[in-house]
């Protein structure tokens, strides 16, 4: 009996070590998951601070892609500008605007992207019809002839790397050079977003679900 007791007590301990071994590695993960966390403000620098004091001042607390950018904070500085007049000073209307970038954030799988706007594009007047398909890497029906120029440019433009004759003419009766150019400014900022997001691993916030799988390819 008493070393049946032991065995039992024993089983009990291994348990337990189990337990507190697994908690300890999922930590661990959890930890290396995210490469480059937010920088807490008694351990920046005093660039890292003015730049922070400054987007504060203009945006809000510096979440996401910003707390990485922040490592380099004359990059923070001027990117800003650059996502200000992109987000909110475009010629494409946000319907438009946010199709560019749900379109980049899914060639890159970027979730944490995919997540920040996929309620913009819903508020800008994209089809939620629309998302999912380009969520399931289809090329959505039913799209309107501005959003099809754009879809057909944008996504020529990241697999291939050039845009066909017969898409950019397309693109230009629908937006103009400017609209051209601005498209391309958009999908090449937010891939640059979806390239820091992804180095650094950023995750979704606690209570996000990742709504992109990576193609196959």
């Amino acid at each position: 009996m008493r070393h049946c007791k032991h065995y039992a007590r024993m089983g009990q301990i291994r348990h337990v070590a189990q337990i507190v071994m697994f908690i300890s590695l999922f930590s661990l993960s959890a930890q290396a998951q995210n490469r480059m966390p937010p920088i807490p403000d008694e351990e920046m620098t005093e660039a890292q601070k003015e730049a922070v004091e400054e987007f504060r001042s203009a945006r809000g607390e510096p979440r996401g892609p910003w707390s990485v950018i922040l490592r380099s904070p004359e990059l923070l500085n001027r990117l800003r500008g650059v996502s200000d007049y992109l987000r909110f000073n475009s010629s494409l209307p946000p319907r438009l605007s946010e199709f560019v970038i749900l379109l980049t954030a899914r060639e890159w799988t970027q979730n944490y992207e995919w997540a920040a706007h996929h309620r913009l594009a819903m508020e800008g007047g994209l089809s939620p019809d629309i998302a999912s398909a380009v969520a399931d890497g289809r090329r959505p029906e039913g799209m309107a002839d501005d959003e099809a120029a754009l879809y057909d440019f944008c996504t020529a433009l990241h697999r291939d790397g050039r845009v066909s004759d017969a898409a950019y003419a397309r693109a230009l009766d629908e937006f103009g050079e400017q609209g051209i150019v601005e498209m391309v400014g958009l999908s090449g900022y937010y891939t640059l977003i979806a390239m820091v997001l992804n180095t650094a691993r950023t995750p979704l916030a606690a209570d996000g679900t990742p709504a992109l799988e990576p193609f196959s390819r």
